[in-house]
């Protein structure tokens, strides 16, 4: 009984920080940007802070690989990816009544023409990242829906890793997303660009150190893969 309460403890502390550290990094995400109006605010920060929580999830597997040491903090990948949903939804709640005001037209890139009656197509890139934050939000909510032990036992072990496996395609739907908003949106020759996002070239650090932690813990098991087979051969 004591054991058990203690694991329910370690639950509901995961839970606890990363509620914690998620509202201190939107936080610090809002407070970066006191310039910009408040709704635009809210969805960069919801949003940014989301992407950050994916790649800390992303980063826990190969990390633990190269170092058995972080391979007690595994476990934080569920409740990072839950609340990097949440974050996520949030934002495009945000998004939906602040920027397109519940015009889904607007939403993949039409706006309203008063003198042809119609809607016309004017943002081609808009409508697309959009469509891929769509796709990713809908994604994510799979895998929030099935990060608990209710749906492991329900799904069986096999098909629940393949279900959670998708978080690579979540995690690169969200660079493509974020990329878009954050490098190529507002290079509109029609109108004033603003000034970059200071967001940019952090960006590019999280996604890259990302990626060199998956390549080096590949390479670290590739080598006690081809390790392993040698010294097989030699004793046969």
């Amino acid at each position: 009984m004591m054991a058990k309460d203690g694991l329910m403890k370690r639950w509901w502390m995961r839970h606890l920080i990363v509620i914690a550290l998620a509202a201190l990094g939107t936080a610090m995400f809002l407070y970066s940007r006191t310039e910009w109006s408040p709704m635009h605010r809210w969805n960069r920060a919801l949003g940014d802070m989301s992407l950050v929580l994916v790649a800390m999830a992303m980063a826990l597997g190969p990390i633990s690989r190269l170092s058995r040491g972080f391979v007690r903090i595994l476990p934080y990948r569920r409740e990072l990816g839950i609340y990097a949903v949440l974050l996520a939804l949030i934002h495009a709640g945000v998004i939906l009544f602040g920027w397109v005001q519940l015009d889904l037209m607007r939403l993949i890139g039409f706006e309203y023409h008063p003198g042809l009656e119609r809607y016309v197509m004017v943002q081609q890139g808009f409508a697309l990242a959009n469509l891929i934050g769509v796709l990713a939000l809908l994604y994510g909510a799979v895998l929030a829906g099935t990060s608990n032990d209710f749906s492991l036992r329900w799904l069986g072990d096999k098909v629940w890793k393949f279900v959670q496996q998708g978080t690579y395609v979540l995690w690169w739907l969200s660079v493509a997303h974020t990329a878009y908003f954050l490098f190529i949106h507002f290079l509109d020759f029609h109108r004033s660009t603003p000034d970059a996002n200071w967001f940019q070239w952090p960006f590019v650090a999280l996604v890259g150190t990302v990626m060199v932690l998956q390549i080096a813990a590949s390479l670290k098991t590739w080598r006690k893969a081809r390790q392993r087979g040698t010294g097989t051969a030699a004793t046969v």
